[in-house]
């Protein structure tokens, strides 16, 4: 593949980063690539080419749109720019919670990926214990990802963000959907799952602060923690296998057997996951990497974020 023409559907901070890794990357692999936009407002957007802020004027043909606006309208946006592109890469969740049945209606092209993103798979410490670790010798696995909602964006108050707020998709289980991606990428779909989902804390949002859930599988147990007010960030992926207990500090990038003592540090930065999150999308076009479902992959992931293996 010589060249690539992109729109991204929404610029936010994180299309923003994806803007500029995918800049890098297909600068390192000698692609052309053409970045468009369409958004509410025009503006220059730095690597972006054209921004549109008028449906109908947005061309046709890109290689890829990417769906980068708000959850609420990642359903609303496949469907309006379906035919103005070939591939689509869509910002996790893949849609809001209402929307899941309507989803699973959406008719998508048999030629055509869609990718929803899930940057924590590619993550050192997770691609480690992927390649290393041998699944059935894991009896029990404890994910846990604690931090504090003001911290998450310096400089912008927290009450007004989308995570604060139900009704635009925020929440705990869904904010930190990355757990559960990951843990079905390592050990599949589990056969039960039950789940707790409410707020405990003094922060000011109407959405859920913690969610704590119980999975089992034929061969193994998982319990997952999530909250929004842990005041020091944790974030661990804890394994019991038959021979070793083992720590995967993703926030940290570190992985340590507590029997050995072994530390590995992959001393990593997030832009280096999220480039190989875009690398692999990349390569799904250009047919180097097997094509996987993520659109129906991302919709059982949104289910076990509800406590559910289907939605019912």
């Amino acid at each position: 593949m010589n060249m690539l023409k992109v729109c991204f559907i929404g610029v936010g901070s994180i299309a923003k980063r994806h803007i500029r890794n995918l800049h890098a990357i297909c600068n390192d692999k000698r692609i052309d690539v053409t970045i468009d936009a369409f958004r509410r407002s025009k503006g220059e957007i730095e690597g972006v080419n054209s921004v549109y802020c008028i449906e109908a004027e947005v061309p046709n043909g890109y290689d890829a749109i990417f769906i980068t606006n708000p959850t609420d309208l990642h359903l609303v946006s496949l469907e309006q720019f379906h035919e103005k592109g070939k591939h689509f890469f869509i910002e996790k969740p893949v849609v809001s919670i209402p929307q899941i049945k309507k989803a699973m209606q959406f008719k998508t092209h048999n030629d055509s990926i869609y990718y929803v993103a899930c940057p924590l798979r590619y993550n050192a410490v997770i691609q480690y214990v992927k390649n290393n670790i041998n699944p059935d010798e894991v009896i029990s696995v404890r994910s846990i990802s604690s931090s504090y909602l003001p911290d998450w964006r310096p400089g912008q108050n927290y009450r007004e963000t989308y995570s604060a707020h139900k009704d635009m998709g925020g929440g705990v289980s869904i904010d930190l959907i990355h757990e559960w991606d990951y843990l079905t990428y390592l050990f599949g779909q589990p056969q039960r799952v039950k789940s707790m989902t409410g707020k405990k804390s003094e922060l000011e949002i109407d959405s859920d602060d913690y969610a704590i859930y119980i999975a089992e599988y034929n061969n193994k147990i998982v319990e997952l923690h999530l909250d929004y007010f842990g005041r020091k960030t944790i974030r661990e992926l804890q394994l019991f296998t038959k021979e070793d207990s083992i720590i995967g500090d993703i926030a940290n990038n570190k992985l340590k057997s507590l029997c050995t003592g072994k530390v590995i540090d992959f001393q990593e930065e997030r832009d280096d996951f999220q480039k190989r999150e875009l690398e692999h999308f990349i390569n799904m076009i250009d047919g180097s990497d097997e094509v996987e479902d993520g659109f129906h992959h991302g919709l059982q992931v949104l289910n076990l974020t509800q406590g559910e293996l289907e939605h019912g």
